[in-house]
């Protein structure tokens, strides 16, 4: 039986959690570690840890960060941003990230999917991929943090990244980010039902209804959320409360 899961994502930039709409207009929400373990205690299955601005300022994640945060953390931690090689996946699993989250670097050269599935194992390796809406309903890609449209249609990566070796894909709506007007259902969906590995829906959550619908109606296999984490409108405990209530398998 498939156990959906609920993600706390820290979005980092220059050593602080932040949280704005549709990747502008960033927030100081706090310091990653502290936030990371308040979600451990307030039940989060993972965590999720994005520096957003590696890709943009071509510079790596700093490894001494990942360190802070993983030599406290009992539970699974995804780390991403910056990382554009083999060495670079290696160096973040050393520094303690029990799995890689790469998204501009696989688009340029999708075979670094595959060679980090073949050296570290596929389940170390996330692909994360950003997502907006066009007119017409095609769904693009987008790289460098959301900034950049590439040639791929939202689909066709996600199936292109599995095929590679992507161990699981991590979905972001970016018209959706920071909304609160819910995810994406038809984008997840579609995505879910085209892949066999699990999918991350990310983006828009803001009602303990949205991760409902989202696991119901959208298949993803996981949701991860920012905002309504950092602010106290929702934990992760609560959520899963009511999803086990409304008859679906979570981690209690």
């Amino acid at each position: 039986m498939v156990v959906q899961r609920i993600i706390p994502c820290l979005d980092v930039q220059g050593g602080r959690v932040v949280k704005g709409v549709h990747f502008q207009n960033l927030r100081d929400m706090g310091d990653p570690v502290e936030l990371g373990l308040r979600y451990e205690d307030l039940g989060a299955d993972e965590l999720v840890y994005l520096d957003i601005s590696a890709s943009v300022e071509e510079r790596k994640t700093f490894a001494q960060a990942v360190e802070r945060i993983a030599a406290r953390l009992r539970i699974p931690f995804t780390v991403g941003g910056g990382v554009g090689d083999v060495e670079d996946i290696r160096r973040l699993l050393e520094a303690g990230a029990d799995k890689v989250s790469i998204n501009t670097a696989a688009l340029q050269r999708p075979e670094l999917i595959t060679e980090g599935a073949a050296r570290f194992g596929r389940q170390c390796i996330v692909v994360a991929i950003d997502v907006a809406r066009e007119e017409g309903g095609t769904y693009r890609v987008y790289s460098h943090g959301g900034r950049r449209p590439t040639a791929w249609e939202a689909v066709a990566w996600c199936k292109t990244a599995e095929a590679a070796g992507a161990g699981e894909i991590l979905l972001t709506a970016i018209g959706r980010d920071g909304t609160r007007q819910g995810f994406d259902i038809p984008l997840t969906r579609q995505v879910a039902e085209a892949l066999s590995v699990p999918v991350i829906a990310s983006g828009g959550a803001g009602r303990i209804e949205h991760f409902l619908e989202v696991f119901r109606e959208g298949k993803a296999d996981a949701a991860l959320a920012a905002g309504i984490f950092h602010e106290g409108l929702l934990t992760p405990q609560q959520i899963k409360s009511y999803l086990h209530a409304k008859g679906l398998s979570v981690r209690l």
